[in-house]
């Protein structure tokens, strides 16, 4: 493929890949202690070819699989500071991953689920937004079993910070309506699963994950 003829002794992998299981991949062919995860919190769409709308926030964390904030991170997130970027090293990859995840498992998932429906749509519904609140408490549950600990505070804060961000269609639904591939198993499969074989029960995870299946594979309509 693309990687191995670009690999030397130093040489470093970084994914910048949304959901959980791609720095385990990366490991399993070329070794933890090549790879590094970031996060990016940025809200924004691609509105063409070179064209970006950038809506709200935008920083970037940056972890080492292996653990520890590390020389390498480090690196990278001084190389995004120096051309005005917002980078932050975070010693827990993983932990940062679920923490993610408590927003893109609901926001992601109800606007797809929801036929098109924007962050200002679910939080201007009460049911909607109860729901989200309720899909973030079990991916902080599960996260908790697995050893990644976040404060229910979180998820609050989640829910506050995103009224600023309006009619934002999350890059899934943008993915969806496009035609393009939704990385379902990436964000709801995986975490269901990881959740159920650590006994945490996730209805709504399930149910969520459940149907985004159905809708991707176009049995419950198209995109709007």
């Amino acid at each position: 493929g693309l990687i191995p003829p670009v690999l030397g002794p130093e040489t470093r992998l970084l994914t910048l890949q949304i959901g959980l299981g791609n720095e385990e991949f990366l490991s399993s062919r070329w070794g933890a202690e090549r790879v590094m995860g970031a996060l990016c919190y940025v809200c924004l769409n691609r509105i063409g070819q070179g064209e970006v709308l950038h809506v709200d926030t935008g920083s970037i964390s940056v972890g080492q699989w292996t653990g520890g904030r590390g020389e390498y991170s480090q690196m990278v997130v001084d190389a995004l500071v120096a051309v005005g970027i917002d980078a932050t090293a975070v010693p827990d990859l993983p932990l940062e991953r679920w923490r993610k995840l408590m927003w893109n498992i609901p926001f992601n998932g109800l606007a797809i689920a929801g036929g098109g429906l924007t962050v200002a749509d679910v939080l201007a519904d009460e049911e909607m937004r109860t729901t989200a609140a309720s899909l973030m408490e079990e991916i902080r549950q599960a996260a908790y079993t697995q050893g990644h600990e976040i404060p229910e505070e979180f998820a609050k804060y989640q829910i506050e910070r995103s009224w600023s961000m309006g009619a934002y269609k999350p890059s899934s639904l943008i993915d969806w309506q496009l035609g393009r591939p939704v990385e379902v198993e990436a964000i709801w499969g995986e975490a269901f699963r990881r959740s159920r074989a650590a006994g945490v029960d996730v209805p709504r995870l399930g149910l969520l994950y459940t149907l985004l299946k159905s809708v991707v594979r176009g049995r419950l309509g198209a995109g709007q």
